[in-house]
């Protein structure tokens, strides 16, 4: 049974918007300035441990409305890396339950995001060089919609029908365990190159079964995937998208917003914006604020709550982006990391209020 949508709403307009609450399917957050799923490739196993309990911690008692867990995998060879966390036993679970306790106990809410990295599996962490990481060294043979390299990487295994069809079943079951933890939110990763976003896009997907060919066939787990999840769990869920591929021939803005509107017919609550990560060196015009456009027409044509994200560093410029309403929340990242208490800071520069903990209330005022 397909979840009901519910659209986020404003609670409470007479203050800043991005520190006013907002409501997704009766969860109500505090405030927009909220954390970006950011990989450590620090688990063993899969199994989170003290490095990420103090990561995404030190962002709860800094004031952010939401945590996002790094991309978590629902499947051993959908990690990014052998250092990726997943959520396919319950042993890793457990190891989230704890940092789930102690993100509630600020206040805060958490949610996972979860993913499978297709043919960018069992690559090397970034500080230990490039490339897939091979069997004999602890990695494994990743899969993919199509025999197609993602450039220096091993050549994926091209997935059977039947494999593809198998899919939402581990996401679902995923998404049981994180719920059972205690999660406040799940989010799909369909984005940045990984195994959905390859079926999405033609310049990795040249399959001719039912998952491959046009939009209907290229989009077909990503909506199997939305079915099999939201029939699991009542919880606010979120989809990740990459736009664009930047890259002629790849997926397309207009792709997107037509897959937002099947993502909303099945319960998807909010799309969280980004774009590329399918083409190993694509022309991007970075710069601040670069990817907003994206949030601001898909909540415009597809009528579904955003999260903007790329080089959103400014307190004034994140509130502009939702008080104009270009997106209904922003996702930080190496903002973030440079500055844990960024909302708190924030807050103060936009005169707005923010719950502070009670260990750090001595350190409120500003003068």
């Amino acid at each position: 049974m397909r979840g009901k949508r519910v659209r986020a709403r404003v609670v409470d307009p007479d203050v800043s918007r991005l520190f006013s609450p907002i409501t997704v399917r009766g969860l109500t957050l505090p405030n927009r300035a909220w954390v970006s799923p950011m990989c450590q490739y620090s688990a063993s196993d899969g199994v989170p441990n003290d490095w990420h309990l103090v990561h995404l911690g030190q962002f709860a008692a800094g004031g952010a409305g939401l945590v996002m867990t790094e991309a978590t995998a629902v499947t051993s060879e959908g990690r990014i890396s052998p250092q990726d966390t997943g959520i396919w036993t319950d042993a890793q679970a457990e190891a989230w339950r704890r940092i789930v306790g102690f993100v509630h106990g600020q206040g805060t809410a958490i949610g996972m995001q979860l993913a499978h990295a297709g043919r960018k599996a069992s690559t090397r962490r970034p500080w230990e060089g490039t490339g897939s990481v091979p069997p004999e060294d602890g990695g494994w043979e990743s899969v993919g919609p199509s025999a197609t390299a993602f450039g220096e990487y091993a050549t994926p295994r091209t997935l059977t029908t039947d494999e593809v069809s198998a899919l939402p079943q581990a996401f679902a079951t995923a998404a049981e365990k994180a719920q059972d933890v205690g999660f406040d939110v799940l989010e799909l990763h369909f984005a940045h190159g990984y195994l959905v976003h390859q079926f999405l896009s033609p310049l990795s997907n040249s399959r001719t079964d039912r998952y491959g060919g046009d939009f209907e066939g290229r989009t077909r787990l990503a909506l199997e995937i939305a079915d099999a999840v939201r029939a699991t769990t009542p919880l606010p869920l979120f989809a990740r998208l990459s736009a664009t591929d930047w890259t002629d021939g790849g997926w397309t803005v207009d792709e997107s917003v037509r897959l937002a509107k099947l993502l909303a017919e099945r319960g998807i609550d909010l799309i969280d914006t980004s774009s590329g990560g399918n083409t190993p060196h694509p022309d991007i015009p970075v710069g601040p604020g670069y990817q907003v456009p994206f949030a601001e027409r898909i909540r415009t044509e597809a009528g579904l709550p955003t999260g903007a994200v790329g080089m959103i560093t400014n307190p004034q410029q994140a509130e502009d982006i939702v008080a104009g309403g270009e997106a209904d929340a922003v996702f930080l990242a190496r903002a973030l990391l440079r500055d844990p208490h960024w909302p708190l800071r924030a807050a103060n520069a936009l005169g707005a209020e923010v719950r502070w903990p009670n260990q750090y209330a001595r350190a409120k005022s500003w003068h």
